[in-house]
């Protein structure tokens, strides 16, 4: 299965849910998200790191091997001392072969996270700082590297950014994502969390914009924020109608260009097309 065809690299939404709490599991693999994250960094205090461990792998053992395909792990970064155990645990117990890899900044700790897991791992690095983007090639092209995500909040904080509500301030570095992942033939990125888990209107602002921008997915902390991500990334009915017309028009000119609504179809339209498509196909319900 090619990265672009896994469920982790097709997924628009990719819900956060805590390792310490593997009673939500289940529900968020249910919630309609495309993927799920389960967070032993930023949502697990320092002293009950181990009990996420033990806790996740508990959990993940009684999950079907299709649920598991749905799921990463987000590691604590390799400059914590809890980075060697976490891989140590996902080692041992097999139960997971993805992880999310925070404040990724070397090609070479990428390779080392998928290498730990095994063969058929799959790491998506985190681009949370100044270091990170300097390196952002590099780490799509690192052996392993399934997808790239954007972690904005932090990354600002690194760089010392204030950027408004329409964050265009972060346009540049967005882009540097998209860019890389295309270079390295890698599926679309997926762009960091809304804070607000309320507002939908926010939510769906921000998951625009990220599709405008060439992400292919966004991070979710709440479950509440699935629906407003997937209403954004939806292609609409006349733009399904309009892509099938373009992919059945193009075959029946034996991939030659053809004219449809007055309009030349050549070879760019029809990968639009196939984009349109393939945004569908990503929201479409997972069957476990």
């Amino acid at each position: 299965m090619s990265a672009l065809d896994s469920p982790l690299g097709r997924a628009c939404t990719l819900l956060f849910v805590p390792g310490t709490q593997p009673q939500r599991f289940a529900k968020a693999l249910a919630s309609g998200a495309g993927a799920v994250i389960i967070d032993w960094e930023d949502a697990v205090a320092p002293d009950r790191k181990a009990e996420a461990r033990e806790q996740t792998l508990q959990a993940l053992a009684v999950l079907t091997a299709q649920e598991r395909q749905r799921v990463a792990v987000r590691v604590n970064a390799a400059a914590t001392p809890w980075h060697a155990d976490d891989l140590a645990a996902l080692q041992r117990a097999a139960a997971v072969q993805a992880l999310v890899l925070p404040q990724a900044e070397r090609a070479a700790t990428v390779a080392e996270a998928a290498a730990a897991l095994g063969q058929g791992a799959a790491v998506l690095p985190l681009v949370e700082s100044v270091a990170g983007l300097y390196a952002v090639r590099e780490l799509a092209g690192a052996p392993g590297c399934l997808r790239l995500i954007f972690g904005h909040l932090d990354f600002q904080a690194d760089a010392g950014l204030a950027p408004g509500p329409d964050e265009q301030e972060l346009a540049p570095v967005r882009l540097q994502l998209v860019l890389a992942s295309r270079a390295a033939g890698l599926p679309a990125p997926v762009d960091g969390v809304t804070p607000s888990v309320d507002d939908r209107s926010q939510i769906h602002r921000d998951a625009s914009r990220a599709l405008r921008g060439g992400f292919g997915g966004k991070l979710c902390i709440h479950p509440a924020q699935v629906g407003p991500v997937h209403d954004a990334f939806r292609p609409s009915v006349q733009e399904l109608d309009w892509a099938r017309r373009v992919i059945t028009g193009f075959s029946a000119s034996s991939g030659s260009a053809f004219a449809l609504d007055g309009r030349m179809v050549d070879a760019p339209v029809v990968k639009l097309a196939e984009r349109i498509l393939h945004r569908q196909q990503a929201l479409a319900p997972e069957k476990s």
